[in-house]
């Protein structure tokens, strides 16, 4: 996390390093990101950047938990459609409207995707704590389901959240690389033919988790 130094800086100049470091990122991924290419790119000494953070994945970290920090923001002003949604639908909602964050700050979800999944850090050590959030929500919306009928109760608990996590990665990845080659993204991102294919990539996880009669005994 950034040093009280940092935090100190007027709030112009904060938004310059951090916005030159987002840049970095996503053309460089974590590993092969320069802290003095991002150092040039936002108009500050190389002292002064060991002054606000201790490395680039000190930088990194501070951009995750900004985006973090908006997109809670963010889901504070949405509501689903339906208080009855059953939990594919729900989950349907969240994976589209997590989507609109991500297309709303583009730039920012490309870059700590191409470091979490590109890189393939978001299933390592060092980022297990904001993995963990995403598997502890996912656990709960699965035992829930299988306690309102809705998932098979042959399916293995752990195995449904790998998939569901998987799954939405995927497509959000998907959604988030074919968005930027868009002139209006978000306009493309709410379009039927958009909605359909994220619609049918759903289906096809939640057709593997449903309550249907099953050869597979019970497990948790």
């Amino acid at each position: 996390m950034p040093k009280q130094t940092f935090l100190n800086l007027p709030e112009e100049k904060r938004e310059t390093i951090i916005n030159a470091a987002v840049e970095e990122f996503a053309q460089y991924g974590l590993e092969n990101a320069s802290t003095n290419r991002i150092v040039k790119n936002s108009g500050i000494a190389k002292g002064s950047f060991y002054q606000y953070f201790e490395d680039k994945q000190d930088v990194f970290m501070y951009l995750l938990s900004t985006i973090e920090r908006e997109e809670m923001e963010f889901f504070k002003g949405k509501h689903p459609p339906s208080s009855n949604m059953d939990t594919f639908h729900y989950f349907r909602w969240m994976v589209k409207t997590g989507m609109e964050f991500g297309l709303a700050h583009p730039r920012a979800i490309q870059a700590a995707w191409r470091v979490l999944l590109g890189e393939g850090l978001y299933y390592g050590k060092n980022f297990s704590e904001y993995r963990q959030k995403t598997t502890q929500a996912l656990t709960t919306m699965i035992k829930h389901a299988i306690e309102r009928g809705e998932v098979d109760q042959s399916v293995n608990v752990k195995l449904a959240v790998m998939i569901m996590e998987t799954w939405s990665n995927a497509i959000t990845t998907y959604v988030l690389n074919e968005g930027m080659k868009q002139k209006d993204m978000l306009k493309w991102m709410r379009s039927p033919k958009t909605q359909e294919t994220i619609d049918k990539l759903l289906y096809v996880m939640e057709y593997g988790l449903r309550k249907t009669e099953s050869k597979f005994k019970t497990s948790s």
